[in-house]
């Protein structure tokens, strides 16, 4: 049993902590500009990169619970296994309402939470990391942390269900500066901000660490990976 599940297998129902959503497509659906270095390898990769970043939220001291939003009934039993709630993406709408729905259905099994939206692909992303950025967020009544290009977001944080409006999508960043959402900009978050889409994406992430799931999803690919 790896670290992620010995530390949500201690996890208390009653544990105080932030409720996560993670929206997540169907593997085989998911990053297509890994594709062409992927090949037929890149829906295994797709769900491992979203294995390992569900694990890590779950390690992580600060969150109560992981709620995956997902239509992706090939990693639902996985997901669960590692200790994360499943529901499908009733909407059906795109990444926002998955991300709503998601955060309706956390706020009924622990009213009162704070929200935050976390991307699936962070395959590199340390429990302490995501700790750090969300102690700073409960600062502030919704707040982000930018993608490492200063484009996107990776993560979104609200204080109070109400508050929650997440702007995940094409230029992200300011679409949350726009809302009034204060960027969380302090350093020992690299791992937070490291998505992935393309392979130079991936060979940021890997440099940093990636979780076993992404070393095993990465190990019959080669491409000079040092893992």
């Amino acid at each position: 049993m790896s670290l992620h599940e010995r530390a949500n297998g201690q996890r208390s129902s009653g544990a105080a902590g932030w409720s996560l959503v993670v929206p997540l497509k169907p593997a085989s659906a998911g990053k297509s500009r890994l594709a062409s270095f992927a090949g037929a390898h890149r829906a295994s990769l797709v769900q491992a990169m979203a294995l390992d970043t569900v694990a890590a939220a779950l390690a992580c001291p600060a969150v109560a619970d992981v709620v995956v939003v997902t239509g992706d009934e090939g990693s639902a039993d996985e997901l669960r296994g590692l200790g994360a709630i499943v529901v499908p993406d009733e909407p059906g709408e795109g990444l926002n309402p998955a991300l709503q729905h998601g955060a309706a259905i956390a706020t009924t099994r622990r009213p009162g939470t704070a929200i935050a939206a976390i991307l699936a692909d962070l395959p590199a992303l340390r429990p302490n990391e995501l700790a750090r950025a969300l102690d700073a967020a409960r600062e502030y009544p919704t707040s982000f942390v930018s993608d490492a290009d200063m484009v996107g977001t990776t993560l979104y944080c609200a204080g109070a269900a109400s508050c929650f409006t997440p702007r995940f999508g094409s230029q992200s960043r300011a679409a949350h500066l726009a809302t009034g959402a204060v960027e969380l900009a302090m350093p020992g978050i690299a791992s937070v901000r490291r998505d992935v889409d393309t392979e130079s994406d991936l060979r940021e992430a890997v440099r940093l660490g990636v979780g076993p799931r992404t070393r095993i999803a990465l190990a019959p690919l080669g491409h000079g990976l040092a893992l």
